[in-house]
């Protein structure tokens, strides 16, 4: 089995980023980072690849007027690299239908709610107002509609009554660079798939979403 190439996108400081990077410099990722593509210049995620020596490219989707062609720009882009994975990685863009088919069972994205609940953004906030107990995040493979793909992993985390959006967020944070990092081990060691819009793990198909129980870290 040859080493997985991986493509991580970003938009911001890349806090899941660099829990990948960690877990593959540490072996526990058998697959090689070879690029860091970011839709936004300067981000701290940037620099946490290139301090990594990992390659960062940068491809400002304002310099595009349309969506479509922001997404044409970023496929051949990430093909260059030949990747056999795409992760998103606080990625924030929604991405084209055809963008999305064209990784169909080889893009993974963490979402930090435990979908189908919450879905797009501010989910911690809307947690909050719902007077939610349990909040999380889940890894899924991507599909054309958002944040619907196949779950694989997701993790808990209780909602105390004090908690602000960003105290909550920050202990949701906590769970997704335990959860991010073992999903994509999994793909690489080809334990994972996609097949007919489920996910498999070791052949076997994922009724529901795998769990890590919650707990007050």
């Amino acid at each position: 089995m040859s080493t997985k190439r991986i493509v991580v996108l970003i938009s911001g400081s890349g806090s899941n980023l660099q829990a990948l990077i960690n877990a593959c410099a540490q072996g526990d990722i058998q697959a090689s980072i070879v690029a860091v593509i970011s839709n936004r210049p300067r981000v701290y995620g940037l620099e946490r690849a290139q301090a990594a020596g990992i390659e960062t490219q940068t491809l400002d989707h304002k310099n595009f007027a349309e969506r479509a062609a922001f997404d044409q720009a970023l496929k051949a882009l990430i093909d260059s690299f030949q990747p056999d994975l795409v992760v998103l990685a606080g990625f924030m863009r929604i991405l084209t239908a055809e963008f999305v088919q064209a990784y169909t069972g080889r893009m993974l994205n963490i979402h930090p709610s435990l979908l189908p609940a919450y879905k797009g953004v501010h989910t911690h906030q809307r947690a909050l107002d719902d007077q939610a107990q349990i909040h999380g995040a889940s890894v899924h493979f991507v599909t054309a509609e958002l944040d619907a793909g196949a779950v694989v992993l997701q993790a808990e985390v209780p909602v105390f009554a004090e908690d602000t959006a960003e105290t909550l967020a920050a202990r949701v944070l906590v769970k997704e660079h335990r959860i991010y990092p073992q999903v994509v081990a999994w793909f690489c060691a080809e334990r994972l798939s996609y097949q007919d819009g489920a996910a498999y793990l070791d052949g076997q198909r994922l009724l529901a979403p795998l769990k890590l129980k919650h707990n007050a870290v």
